[in-house]
């Protein structure tokens, strides 16, 4: 029986033209299924679904969603990645904020004699603009960061995300500027990266997760309600470690009075 799904040009050109036309027809695609954005059933048969396909370097993973969630699309992720993945996706059909380092791509820490890697703290909340609670990431460095291949122990983080496209946040109550070309990825309900564009096409990882972090249901539910998740930065020391919301706010309001916050709007890649 023919399913309603939407296949995108993107996936098409991946797994083919027959593939696609096979599961229009019912081949190889489920009546039923667990969106891989909000974890609720999804049934084919009876409301409009996506196919989201999974790309690492060997290996695809093809996965359904409710359309109304997240649109088709392919999404470029690691073979680690991929592999928890395809954990997640077994784990499902057959049955507090989080927080973790990882070296960005875009520079290199600046410790006063050999460059070192940055390492990330990236925090997720729930920040609320006017009444409206949106999904952040708030990112902030354990070190200075300087340009990579520089030893001057200078501080450039903001100037770097400025250079990229970040905006500086003077009011947290207003939400920042869209970012063309970087995006979250979120894969089967966790947080996966950060991408930011590649110099030839494509996207690469900003921030990468060292395993796939766990999300507060809620954190999940703003994210896919708008689509987009709100992302702050700010130098090493400016944010500390805030066990709760409300103090991660005042210290994301302290950062943005001093002058020493940057933010971006940033779309949803994957689900």
């Amino acid at each position: 029986m023919p399913r309603m799904l939407d296949v995108s040009d993107e996936v098409r050109a991946e797994i083919g033209d027959d593939e696609a036309d096979r599961l229009l027809a019912g081949g190889h695609a489920p009546d039923t299924y667990d969106c891989t954005s909000c974890r609720t059933p999804g049934d084919s048969l009876r409301e409009q679904t996506s196919t989201v396909l999974f790309m690492g370097d060997e290996t695809a993973v093809l996965a359904f969603a409710h359309a109304r969630c997240i649109p088709s699309q392919v999404v470029p992720v690691t073979e680690d990645q991929l592999r928890g993945a395809m954990r997640s996706i077994g784990d499902a059909q057959g049955g507090q904020p989080a927080a973790a380092p990882q070296p960005p791509t875009a520079a290199a820490a600046a410790t006063g004699g050999e460059p070192q890697p940055a390492v990330l703290s990236v925090t997720c909340g729930l920040v609320l603009c006017g009444d409206t609670p949106h999904a952040a990431l708030v990112v902030e460095p354990t070190v200075p960061v300087g340009r990579p291949g520089s030893t001057s122990g200078q501080d450039e983080f903001l100037q770097l995300l400025v250079e990229h496209g970040f905006m500086a946040v003077r009011d947290v109550n207003k939400p920042p500027a869209q970012l063309p070309g970087w995006s979250v990825l979120m894969a089967l309900g966790q947080l996966h990266a950060v991408l930011q564009p590649a110099p030839g096409g494509g996207t690469v990882a900003w921030w990468q997760a060292h395993q796939p972090l766990q999300v507060t249901d809620t954190w999940r539910a703003a994210a896919s309600r708008q689509s987009q998740v709100f992302m702050y930065a700010a130098p090493v020391g400016t944010i500390g470690n805030q066990p709760r919301e409300d103090l991660l706010r005042q210290a994301l309001d302290r950062a943005a009075a001093q002058g020493v916050l940057a933010g971006a709007v940033l779309p949803l890649a994957g689900t």
